[in-house]
């Protein structure tokens, strides 16, 4: 028993290490996916809205340090039911979202790892058994070095949570997991591979034949039954390839101009996806920069899922030079975590993308 709760500390710690430092990467990321979670129609609990980034600090930096906890050895039955408490919940968070279909992705690795939400909820299950069997053992978790030492690893590993954090929410996430890093073609993101898997359907079709309902199953083809069509229930069993760039489109008055503009040897892209939530004042300087890049020969659009009323309002109170277009709020969430950002694209290709902190390392060729 003890050996083995030997090896399931480490690996349990370790995994918990890894999970929360993907959110601490990109802690913004993993507070939409708590708004997601606190919405209605979810867990219904829109009054945590507000507090979701807070949320989502707290939680990772507590993931990490539990993990960190557990490898040394420190305060063991705090941490035990700290991880306990954590699992216990997470797997009731998972199996709502598998049952009910509520939230498609948990976002437990962030965008490293994309996992469905019964595949997040067995990870879940896996782990409450291994921490069982910590909780189990936990008389054989000792310290694995001195007391100071302990101490001191405790303490940097504190810190260097708090400085991460603090550092990718002024500036951008270190690592970008997302399909919108520097380098992607976006364009190329949303094409599909010709030996790309297909989605596989599932048809039940019903017919009344000689007053009585049969069920026919086919895999799409119409069924050939002497009787009476009734109606036909459709169930996807096997889902096929998605493209990493979806739903992304640049629309004006109807029209999608995405082909076009991605097409653009030089294209600077403001993106805000909700101007009510954007730092405003910071459109002083977007006016400088992006003024900027016209004059250098740059093509510039603004990418909001802001209403015209609110675009309209923007660029002339800071006698913006450029257009506003019409993109999905979830899709500019996706592409930068900033509010506003700034992308820089070479025929769809991103070669610079920056927070609205970074604005005077743009450089226009």
């Amino acid at each position: 028993m003890k050996y083995l709760v030997g090896v399931v500390r480490i690996f349990v710690g370790i995994l918990f290490i890894i999970s929360g430092f993907i959110k601490l990467n990109d802690p913004v990321g993993f507070s939409f996916k708590l708004e997601e979670y606190f919405s209605q129609g979810v867990l219904d609990l829109p009054f945590l809205t507000p507090f979701a980034l807070a949320i989502s600090i707290l939680v990772v930096i507590v993931e990490v340090m539990v993990g960190v906890m557990l490898i040394l050895g420190y305060k063991r039955k705090l941490t035990v039911w700290t991880l306990l408490a954590m699992i216990i919940f997470f797997t009731f968070l998972t199996f709502y979202s598998a049952y009910f279909n509520k939230v498609t992705d948990c976002g437990c690795f962030g965008d490293a790892i994309k996992l469905t939400p019964w595949e997040s909820f067995t990870k879940d299950v896996v782990l409450l058994v291994l921490i069982l069997i910590i909780y189990v053992g936990r008389k054989y978790i000792t310290p694995l070095v001195n007391s100071k030492t302990l101490m001191s690893v405790l303490y940097v590993s504190f810190i260097a949570c708090v400085g991460y954090v603090y550092y990718v929410l002024n500036h951008l996430p270190v690592i970008d997991f997302r399909p919108y890093e520097i380098g992607k073609n976006i364009e190329e993101g949303m094409s599909t591979p010709a030996d790309a898997p297909k989605a596989v359907f599932e048809y039940k079709w019903k017919f009344d034949v000689n007053g009585n309902e049969e069920i026919y199953v086919t895999n799409g083809d119409y069924p050939t039954v002497d009787g009476e069509f009734i109606d036909v229930e459709t169930e996807e069993i096997q889902a096929g390839y998605e493209p990493p760039v979806h739903d992304f489109t640049i629309e004006q008055n109807g029209e999608d101009f995405a082909a076009a503009l991605l097409q653009e040897p030089k294209l600077v892209m403001v993106i805000a996806y909700d101007l009510r939530k954007s730092n405003l004042e910071v459109f002083k300087e977007i006016k400088a920069v992006t003024d900027k890049a016209l004059k250098a020969g740059y093509k510039v659009i603004g990418m909001s899922a802001s209403g015209p009323d609110q675009t309209d309002a923007l660029k002339k109170e800071n006698n913006l030079a450029f257009d506003f277009y019409f993109t999905d709020e979830t899709t500019l969430k996706t592409i930068v975590r900033s509010n506003p950002g700034v992308l820089v694209l070479e025929k769809g290709t991103i070669v610079q993308k920056l927070h609205y902190n970074d604005l005077e390392n743009l450089i226009f060729e």
